[in-house]
């Protein structure tokens, strides 16, 4: 069975809230009986702010209230419908050891996308408009070395990601009545830099 998310404090909640049994509380938080009895006397968990599993979808309030009614019934966590999607905020860290690789990434998705925003391809890969430019006009320092190589095989970014950044470009440009530029084949392009 899955644990509810900070089991103590949703214990000390559910111990302060409710009229459930201990064995109850117990066995929906992963925890002992007599933990939850330590729990309940102040012997354990002392300062600890009741974290309530109603609020946080984790429970129903009409399936405590069942369970209070019969202490033979026990508590499921609640399905979540709608998982929340992690997106990541702020600057995107790339290893020291993978920064070289990043003008490739950004040669490629140049080439591979170029419906794609300056800011997508800033935010896809953690770069700057100024690295854009560079590798775009061949003016980088290391230009002489730079090929095309996917992103997501150098793992600078996910495949989810890259696929959602040009389907919101494709989108943009349908809105603005320009044609959706067609992505070359592959091995085409692998073919003419090998």
């Amino acid at each position: 069975m899955t644990l509810p998310l900070m089991p103590k404090a949703t214990a000390v909640w559910l111990i302060d809230k409710t009229a459930l049994t201990f064995t109850q509380i117990a066995e929906f938080c992963g925890m002992h009986p007599l933990e939850v009895q330590a729990i309940a006397d102040g012997e354990v968990a002392a300062g600890i702010n009741g974290y309530d599993p109603v609020k946080n979808n984790q429970l129903t309030q009409e399936q405590i209230t069942r369970c209070e009614g019969n202490a033979d019934l026990r508590l499921k966590i609640s399905a979540k419908a709608n998982p929340v999607a992690r997106r990541a905020k702020g600057a995107r860290y790339t290893p020291i050891a993978r920064r070289n690789d990043r003008p490739d990434a950004i040669a490629f998705v140049l080439r591979q996308f170029p419906q794609l925003s300056e800011l997508q391809v800033i935010k896809l890969l953690g770069t700057t408009k100024d690295t854009i430019a560079k590798v775009r006009d061949r003016q980088h320092w290391n230009s002489a070395n730079i090929k095309p190589r996917d992103p997501v095989i150098l793992g600078l970014c996910s495949q989810t990601d890259l696929n959602a950044a040009v389907q919101a470009a494709n989108e943009r440009l349908a809105r603005e009545g320009q044609s959706v530029p067609v992505v070359a084949e592959m091995s085409a392009f692998e073919d003419s830099h090998n």
